[in-house]
């Protein structure tokens, strides 16, 4: 019996306007939200029984659309999606061809076609929330999970409205990053992480070279085959569709305090500071101030929601509006991960 997901309820919800349905929106779905207070996810349903929902989707997008941008996260539950690729035919029909993952950051594991597993991470540890590839030029605006099967306990999806963690920074720190923007130093080859072939997907060192001077990356090739690469970033960034601003990085997430205190202390034993796997500076290479990191964690938690998974339960998220994470679980746990809509600080 699944152990139900602690509720971190969001304060102080966002003003919403009345919805209007599209096409045959009105008649096959119902829409919700879920019992803790907050607006986001919206929970879409189906009003009927033998709703198709690729062929809804197809004829709603507008609608899809519109509520994604209000909400920031859309969790379609109780459609009888069971496969992997029914939930990618999903994905074409809201948001075209699914992106292949690149420029790694983490283990995943390709199912079908560029539908792959949720991050292949320790089932103990929790994944801090963030916003797919915000450390890259170009990410995609959506990203989809599906759950084929939920965890015994735990294994949720935490989510948080990056509009609103903004609204929590002080003014000071988000003047800062504002001013400074942020940087993301890696450190190939010396034991932890992913080595840097898999994450450039080639053994080629000028391979290498052309993809990061492309995509504003500084590369320096150490002894022994390692490699440091180093990433300047803005720290904040404006939909391209609502305008909004938000809180768009991944300073939080890479910073080495960040990481579980066990898997930190060794790292902190066995590295200098330059030398980690993943650690965050201001962009001008300055070190982020303890207290301020505790400062952006708690805004983050101020903002999270979790909710324990269903099986079939499809959550589309607006990935410049709503970052997202993972809890610890016990058990068997299959969530699949879809990204499309590619999008960059250049536009695409």
């Amino acid at each position: 019996m699944n152990e139900p997901e602690r509720v971190v309820p969001v304060v102080r919800p966002p003003v919403i306007g009345k919805r209007k349905a599209v096409g045959a929106a009105a008649d096959l779905v119902k829409t919700s939200y879920l019992p803790h207070g907050t607006q986001l996810p919206l929970v879409v349903e189906p009003a009927v029984g033998g709703v198709d929902l690729r062929a809804w989707a197809a004829n709603n997008r507008e609608w899809i659309t519109s509520c994604l941008h209000q909400h920031g996260g859309l969790l379609f539950r109780r459609f009888n999606v069971t496969t992997a690729a029914e939930f990618e035919q999903f994905i074409r029909a809201v948001a075209g061809e699914p992106l292949a993952y690149r420029e790694r950051s983490s283990p995943r594991s390709q199912v079908s076609g560029n539908i792959y597993t949720s991050t292949d991470h320790p089932a103990n540890q929790s994944i801090f929330l963030h916003n797919e590839n915000s450390y890259q030029q170009t990410w995609p605006l959506k990203i989809f999970f599906y759950c084929a099967t939920p965890a015994e306990t735990g294994g949720a999806t935490p989510i948080a409205d990056v509009r609103r963690v903004l609204a929590r920074i002080e003014p000071r720190l988000r003047d800062e990053f504002a001013r400074k923007g942020w940087m993301y130093v890696r450190n190939f080859g010396d034991g932890f992480g992913l080595e840097w072939p898999v994450v450039f997907a080639t053994t080629d060192r000028a391979a290498v070279e052309e993809h990061c001077r492309a995509h504003g990356i500084e590369v320096e090739w150490k002894d022994g085959n390692r490699l440091r690469t180093r990433a300047r970033r803005p720290a904040l960034a404006r939909h391209p569709h609502t305008g909004e601003l938000v809180w768009f990085n991944h300073a939080t997430f890479f910073h080495v305090t960040t990481l579980e205190p066990s898997v930190r202390d060794v790292l902190l034993a066995d590295f200098k500071e330059e030398d980690l796997p993943t650690n965050t500076f201001y962009g001008d290479g300055s070190p982020i101030a303890p207290a301020d990191l505790e400062a952006l964690r708690a805004a983050y938690a101020q903002e999270t929601v979790v909710f324990p998974w269903q099986a079939g339960d499809i959550l589309l998220l607006d990935n410049m509006l709503a970052a997202h994470g993972r809890t610890p679980y016990t058990g068997a746990r299959a969530v699949l991960v879809g990204m499309a809509e590619p999008w960059s600080e250049r536009g695409l």
